[in-house]
């Protein structure tokens, strides 16, 4: 999927007020899932997404994390500035988008490493 693409859904799933607002968002989700992560799985799922949004799961990192639902969406909040609510919201946007901006394959498996509680905000992608 394009960057704008990408962006416009975003940013019309999410009800954001500007482009900008939206790829902070982006920004901030892919963050999250790139600390969750092992570098070899961010590196796959960034080449599947255009740019500037594949920078986001490219860190300086040790181990991946292992956090629940709560944390992320915390995660998330404090990247935003946004209430944990919020950012519930935001994640779903972004998250959903993402089932169609990337192969079924590297989602289900993303949905395996994620927490089990996460999947609603994918839009409701199970893992087959």
């Amino acid at each position: 999927m394009r960057r704008d693409a990408f962006l416009t859904r975003v940013r019309d799933r999410g009800e954001f007020h500007s482009d900008d607002e939206a790829e902070q968002v982006i920004t901030a989700v892919l963050w999250v899932i790139a600390s969750h992560i092992t570098a070899e799985e961010a590196a796959g799922l960034a080449s599947d997404l255009p740019a500037p949004f594949d920078d986001a799961l490219i860190l300086e990192r040790g181990r991946p994390e292992s956090f629940g639902r709560e944390e992320f969406l915390r995660r998330v909040a404090q990247q935003t500035g946004a209430r944990p609510r919020t950012a519930e919201w935001d994640a779903g946007a972004v998250l959903s988008t993402l089932t169609e901006a990337v192969p079924r394959d590297r989602v289900d498996r993303l949905l395996a490493r994620l927490p089990a509680d996460c999947a609603d905000l994918f839009g409701g992608t199970a893992p087959r």
